[in-house]
């Protein structure tokens, strides 16, 4: 662990610098889907008794969470990588490789969980039944660390800057509107139910949705993201030891 946190230092010294426009920049779109679908498209549309401002804003910060867990790792770990060069270091330093694998996802978590609040902050001044407990807390925390991971993955298999590019058009980009975010899962035909199930935004979406909104708390959910969490730490362990040999 400290050799992990020794490596989450340096970048959390690079965040330091521009924090205030890094804020500013990743609640730009939260924001704009807030504005556009929430008091947009979504006025006057009830959700089983919850007004769609309300049911929605657990969303998008479930995708806040992804899109900067994500970004804020594998991004950051592909430019050192293939760009600086810099990661080289890393693996020539004695320090084992799950602490290099673990420092280079928490800075992601760190960017993840800073966008989520600042986003959640914002939402406290328009919702009004948005609540924060120990489930939600939990729910965010295994979200970050999950897309953060599928963000050192994907980095550390990308061979170019547009392969990065290339997996958040063709993941990243559908999960954003598919992920149960804007809508309800349930009221989609069975056989597109079940792929939007395999995605992990789906069950992030719904798990810290019904943590906010004090409904009964899908486990199964939260289950399944505690799973992509331990798959995509394993294909990023995976794929660290054969670049390390």
């Amino acid at each position: 662990m400290i050799d992990a946190f020794s490596i989450l230092c340096s970048d959390l010294a690079a965040l330091k610098r521009r924090w205030p426009r890094y804020l500013l920049t990743t609640l730009m779109s939260p924001l704009l889907y807030l504005v556009a679908f929430g008091w947009g498209l979504g006025r006057g549309i009830d959700m089983n008794g919850t007004s769609y401002l309300d049911f929605v804003i657990p969303g998008i910060i479930a995708l806040t969470a992804m899109t900067t867990s994500f970004n804020g790792a594998g991004t950051r770990l592909n430019v050192d990588r293939l760009y600086f060069k810099s990661f080289d270091e890393c693996l020539m330093a004695p320090v084992e490789l799950p602490s290099i694998l673990l420092g280079k996802a928490l800075i992601g978590v760190v960017r993840g969980i800073l966008s989520s609040v600042a986003f959640l902050l914002v939402a406290f001044l328009i919702a009004k039944h948005i609540h924060i407990t120990v489930p939600f807390v939990l729910g965010l925390l295994l979200s970050c660390l999950t897309f953060a991971f599928l963000g050192v993955l994907t980095a550390l298999l990308a061979r170019s800057h547009e392969d990065m590019a290339t997996f958040g058009s063709l993941i990243l980009m559908p999960m954003t509107f598919l992920g149960g975010t804007f809508f309800s899962v349930s009221q989609v035909p069975f056989g597109l139910k079940v792929a939007l199930y395999a995605l992990p935004l789906t069950h992030s979406s719904l798990f810290l949705r019904a943590a906010s909104l004090d409904q009964p708390l899908p486990w199964s959910s939260f289950l399944v993201l505690f799973l992509f969490f331990l798959l995509f730490l394993g294909g990023g362990m995976i794929a660290l030891r054969r670049m390390s040999v």
